[in-house]
């Protein structure tokens, strides 16, 4: 997938660059694969902001996809990519020798018609899904387990992927695309190749009409408000931390919730400008 460019012929479009999604399927999705999805737009049961800048966007239906692959030593065949307003990768239809339909993640240099098959022992080709330790080490895969039959958590978003390392008593180890190198069970499934889209993080977005379509609502920065109204507010604030309205620091706080899994982690992500 490349990407797209405008002639300037107004402020917006010179600075605009979107994905050009020729090859992507033009009609509607598959209906028994999709809902409707009621969002809560950042409020709460009480219908109060809890979470600013947030508004409903463009309409759109969620897309059910399958991120367990338990139809094991059934081929698939790949029918059509579609695009996915939930995601950042695109998402491929397949057809399963049963007749019955899924939606993937489809990963990159997968062609329409390729065979994929999920379970012990397949071939390392692109699209196929395997537990871990069927997966010889260097070799690049996607929508990876965290637990056995729980579907994939890592890897999914646009252009990611996690390398195998090695092997070793009951669990592999992986290196992802943050740089942190952690331990997973080695019969948790993953998917050969790197997902999808990886142009994706080279859009520029060019005008603010296309955030509302995203629905991210305007935000206004806090040294541009009175002192009264924020930290930040009146311009002399110092150069002190940068924290929300309410004096709570954004910068560097670890957001990171679930600690139940650290014993697993062998080296942290890399910190930006450090080799």
């Amino acid at each position: 997938m490349t990407l797209k460019t405008y002639k300037p012929y107004t402020k917006s479009t010179r600075g605009t660059i979107i994905l050009d999604r020729t090859g992507l399927w033009k009609g509607k999705p598959v209906k028994s694969l999709t809902a409707g999805i009621n969002g809560s737009y950042g409020r709460n049961n009480l219908g109060r902001i809890t979470s600013r800048h947030r508004s409903a966007g463009h309409k759109k239906k969620y897309r059910f996809v399958d991120f367990k692959r338990n139809k094991f030593d059934m081929p698939a065949t790949v029918i059509r990519f579609e695009y996915d307003p939930y995601r950042t990768s695109n998402i491929m239809l397949v057809e399963y020798e049963d007749k019955t339909q899924s939606y993937l993640i489809a990963p990159q240099d997968i062609k329409v018609g390729s065979k994929i098959y999920s379970g012990r022992k397949k071939d390392i080709e692109i699209g196929n899904c395997m537990p871990l330790i069927d997966i010889p080490p260097a070799t690049v895969v996607h929508n990876v387990e965290m637990t056995p039959g729980n579907g994939g958590v890592l890897a999914r978003s646009a252009g990611t992927s996690v390398q195998i390392m090695s092997h070793d008593q009951g669990y592999t180890t992986l290196k992802l695309a943050s740089g942190e190198v952690r331990k997973v069970q080695s019969l948790c499934k993953a998917t050969i190749g790197a997902v999808s889209n990886p142009d994706q993080k080279n859009i520029k977005i060019g005008k603010a009409g296309r955030s509302r379509w995203l629905g991210i609502r305007p935000q206004t920065r806090g040294i541009a408000m009175n002192p009264v109204d924020h930290p930040h507010g009146g311009r002399t604030n110092g150069g002190r931390h940068p924290v929300t309205p309410w004096g709570i620091k954004t910068k560097g706080k670890k957001t990171r919730k679930n600690k139940n899994t650290d014993k697993y982690i062998i080296s942290r992500k890399k910190k930006r400008g450090i080799n």
